[in-house]
């Protein structure tokens, strides 16, 4: 795996996990924070001694308090000795360490679940299977990781029969459960009932004998299954490279070569090397077969080579660049997340089969509206190429985590059942948008219809990392404004591994064959703007944020991105003289989303107008409505102000109760209510108490202030103190798709802002269009 990484990924790689002085970061990907204060002397009591005697005599009466007044619920240990390590193999422990914290990050991102990675340095199966048991009195669950085979099995074996939690390995049982899920959907399309299927392997490792194992248990037959690993076919009386676990699919047979058991198969599932599976062994598999081409970076056949030997063949693969993706990261965060809320003993087999069933169920579901618009108005449909969801569908934990929950309830492993699981679908909702789950949408979207993207500031380094992002993504064709030899040099420092010129197209402003176009067009666009001949002809030489709108306006890039160097409202006039305003839109303005731990937040006008009147506020909370509904979530409005519901009659709390009026009036489907104060809009406990007729529910996503000062003040200070990751400033207003960025963005700042502005793009393409 790592051989095939290019040289900026790796370099990137190392700069993402090491420390940085100069801001703080420490190394690594994962930090200890506390969840309770500790500010005065009574918290010290209180977290400490004494009073932490108090938590610790209620433990020691009854053990499941711990569940209650300890992390211990929420924890999880994910474990490895380092023997098996991606496609690295053997390298030990520590080296195994980044691949934990990494898992660690996605139980955090995607399901709230909190890790200590551990790596224990044995290889002994018996001394690991102790330590790892000496471990339950710490944590919810075990997640075993990169544990190679024969001995996985036996650790994990032997670690459930002991434990009273969770133990689950990933890489057999998380692959299993998603491969599982393809294959249900699959057999439905191709009409064939599981039990009477026939089923070929290449591999036979953990991951491969734990898929094996799970259809079994979904109804398949062991007589209809066929092994083969690099001995060839798992055979009765074969010796060579034999476990307990393999030989329980040894067949009565003389075949010895994959090529002598794939006739007539419906299913081949791969899990070995790249190139194995030919295209004559497809060509004789049965009609409609699934093919499941796992093996990374190279699958045992590509997929156009299968289809081209099979027409109705069904494909999946590892690699995110062909449909039907399996990823564990599918199933492991949100299995955890709904047997840890229950407290549950293990995980079953009826816990995984629930977890199969609701994955499978999702790939068939009907997009909704807000999920249709989040993925650009594309309606992914059930099918050949569609036969399990995406990594990055948010409804993944709302389905999962309670269909593993309610069978553990209903298996009787579950030690606290839950008794309104309607209500925990709605905490799991709400959790889905506080994780910033809020950009994947976006991003999807953005790799849909890649749109080229003009960096004004080309030669800023944030700009050509954003670059190299792009192309390796797949969101974005980067147009790169700046001298060539200084982008060849500066990319060349940073370890980039485009070519400019080749890879990503240089505008020149010394030296462009579109020079006097560019003139011309200026000149045509603002000379009755105050541009003169000789202003126009220096201007297009030195002004990037001029030949990045020009080059928009003449359609060649459909995206402009400016404002890592320059005044914001410079940037802005200038984008005004040559793109100017939509013809629906009455002036600019700008939206800032903010995503915190606590949520994501939408805030405006955070940069353009000093002092709106009413009607400017209703008209810029219509335009941020229609943005919010791009990222996937419904708008919930709040006008805000120092006065609540007219508890006073400041000059701006009236302006803000007449907005109100008129957005009732021109906007009455939108969820919008106010004049409120910051905390009524993101606490509904208080807004009931102070309001309980409020038309607004739940927290509201989108703020809209009364003024500049406020907005601007609100948007630092939050990204500050809470240290929230922030997108934008999304410019609403302009003809076409151009965004104005502020000097202290980061390089991943500038990606985040890329997809926005594909994606801006392509609606208004769709929009021109139809």
């Amino acid at each position: 795996m790592g051989s095939k990484m290019s040289d900026d990924l790796r370099t990137g790689a190392l700069v993402y996990h090491r420390g940085n002085a100069a801001t703080g970061a420490r190394p690594g990907k994962i930090e200890i924070a506390a969840t309770k204060p500790l500010g005065n002397q009574r918290d010290l009591a209180l977290a400490y001694s004494p009073g932490v005697a108090a938590a610790c005599d209620a433990i020691a009466e009854d053990p499941e308090q711990a569940a209650e007044l300890t992390i211990r619920q929420n924890l999880v240990a994910v474990l490895t000795n380092g023997t098996a390590v991606l496609g690295l193999g053997n390298i030990g422990a520590l080296a195994g360490k980044p691949v934990m914290e990494g898992k660690a990050v996605l139980f955090k991102k995607f399901a709230g679940i909190d890790v200590f990675d551990i790596e224990v340095a044995e290889t002994d199966a018996q001394r690991l299977i102790e330590v790892v048991c000496a471990l339950e009195p710490t944590f919810g669950g075990i997640n075993l990781e990169d544990i190679k085979a024969p001995e996985c099995f036996e650790v994990e074996e032997a670690c459930k029969a002991r434990m009273g939690i969770p133990v689950f390995h990933d890489d057999q049982h998380g692959t299993a459960i998603i491969v599982a899920a393809a294959i249900t959907n699959g057999l439905e399309l191709a009409g064939k009932p599981l039990s009477s299927v026939k089923i070929v392997t290449s591999g036979a490792g953990a991951a491969a004998l734990a898929c094996l194992n799970l259809l079994v248990t979904l109804g398949a037959k062991r007589e209809n299954i066929w092994v083969t690993d690099i001995e060839g076919v798992v055979y009765e009386g074969r010796e060579s490279l034999m476990d307990r676990w393999k030989s329980i699919y040894a067949q009565k047979t003389d075949a010895r070569t994959l090529g002598e058991v794939i006739g007539g198969a419906d299913v081949f599932l791969g899990l070995s090397a790249g190139g194995v599976l030919k295209p004559e062994m497809v060509a004789s598999m049965a009609d409609k077969p699934m093919i499941l081409a796992l093996a990374n970076p190279t699958p045992e056949i590509m997929p156009d080579e299968a289809r081209k030997a099979k027409p109705g063949a069904m494909i999946c693969t590892g690699r995110s660049d062909f449909p039907n993706q399996v990823n564990n990261v599918l199933c492991f965060p949100y299995i955890f997340r709904g047997a840890l809320d229950v407290s549950a003993s293990e995980i079953n087999e009826q816990m995984k089969a629930a977890a199969v069933r609701a994955i499978a169920a999702l790939a068939r579901e009907a997009s909704s509206d807000v999920v249709s618009k989040a993925y650009g108005g594309e309606t992914r449909l059930f099918g050949p190429d569609s036969l399990i969801p995406s990594p990055f569908d948010p409804r993944l934990i709302l389905r999962i985590a309670p269909a593993v929950a309610r069978a553990a309830m209903e298996s009787g492993v579950a030690k606290r059942p839950i008794a309104d699981l309607r209500a925990y679908e709605e905490q799991l909702n709400r959790f889905v948008f506080r994780s910033g789950f809020v950009m994947k949408p976006v991003f999807t979207a953005a790799r849909a219809t890649p749109k080229r993207v003009i960096y004004a500031d080309g030669e800023d380094e944030r700009a050509l990392r954003a670059a190299q992002v792009a192309l390796e993504e797949g969101i974005a064709v980067p147009v790169l404004i700046g001298r060539p030899h200084v982008i060849d040099v500066r990319a060349r420092r940073y370890g980039l591994t485009f070519k400019p010129g080749t890879d990503v197209e240089i505008v020149n402003p010394e030296d462009d064959k579109r020079y006097r176009d560019y003139v011309a067009l200026y000149l045509e666009r603002a000379g009755r703007k105050g541009v003169t001949p000789d202003r126009a002809r220096t201007v297009v030489r030195t002004n990037t944020t001029v030949i990045a709108a020009l080059a928009v306006q003449r359609g060649d890039a459909d995206a402009m991105i400016c404002g890592l160097e320059g005044r914001f409202h410079n940037n802005l006039r200038y984008i005004d003289q040559v793109i100017g305003l939509a013809s629906d839109a009455p002036d600019y303005s700008t939206l800032s989303l903010l995503i915190s731990g606590r949520g994501a937040y939408f805030l405006t006008d955070t940069y353009v107008t000093p002092d709106p009147d009413a009607q400017s506020i209703a008209e810029c909370a219509i335009l941020g409505a229609r943005s919010v509904e791009r990222f996937g979530l419904t708008p919930k409005v709040a006008l805000l102000s120092h006065s609540n519901f007219g508890s006073d009659d400041t000059p701006s709390a009236v302006k803000m109760r007449e907005a109100l009026a008129i957005l009732r009036q021109t906007a009455p489907s939108l969820e919008v209510d106010g004049e409120m104060m910051g905390d009524v809009a993101l606490t509904p406990a208080l807004r009931e108490r102070l309001l309980p007729t409020s038309s607004l529910t739940g927290e509201a996503n989108l703020l809209v202030f009364p003024n500049l000062d406020a907005a601007n003040i609100a948007t630092q200070l939050i990204k500050t103190l809470a240290d929230a990751l922030p997108v934008g400033p999304i410019i609403v207003g302009p003809a076409k798709p151009a965004h104005i960025l502020t000097p202290s963005v980061t390089a991943r700042g500038v990606v985040n802002m890329t997809a926005v502005a594909v994606v801006d793009a392509a609606q208004q393409s769709a929009a021109a269009q139809g």
